[in-house]
């Protein structure tokens, strides 16, 4: 895996990834940016919720679950001094389907958080991480949530 970062403009950088997409990183007008593109902190973020919310439809799909969406919300406190760490994460997960067992939305959840999703394992280590999530019975329009 590999990545490159390139400088376009005052505070704008392409980064690329090793499959061959591109992405704007820009920074805040205080800081010599143009605010056009996504910060890199903020990439972090969408990153774990990318990984998160792969490994779990994933997961369910393969225990024959029938998901129709998933939406991952991911929001995040930083320290006040350099570095700026993470030092709280929360991942909202609200996940639709068709008959979906709320037990295996919650394994899958869990399988995601304890095993596979390398993200949230790394950004655990230097941030408290806590869970929540909704499954959505397409149908029925009911809810089942726990925090």
């Amino acid at each position: 895996m590999r990545a490159r970062v390139k400088l376009v403009d005052g505070m704008m950088f392409v980064g690329e990834s090793g499959s061959g997409h591109a992405v704007v990183m820009d920074g805040a007008p205080e800081y010599g940016g143009r605010n056009i593109g996504i910060r890199p902190m903020e990439m972090l973020l969408i990153g774990l919720g990318g990984c998160t919310a792969f490994d779990v439809v994933q997961i369910l799909r393969k225990g024959r679950e029938r998901v129709t969406d998933c939406d991952v919300e991911v929001t995040a406190e930083r320290a006040e001094t350099d570095p700026k760490v993470f030092t709280a994460i929360h991942i909202d997960y609200r996940v639709k389907g068709r008959d979906l067992a709320p037990a295996k939305v919650e394994r899958a959840i869990e399988l995601s958080k304890e095993k596979y999703c390398s993200a949230s394992i790394m950004l655990g280590a230097a941030a408290k991480i806590t869970h929540s999530w909704t499954a959505i019975d397409e149908y029925e329009e009911t809810e089942v949530a726990s925090s």
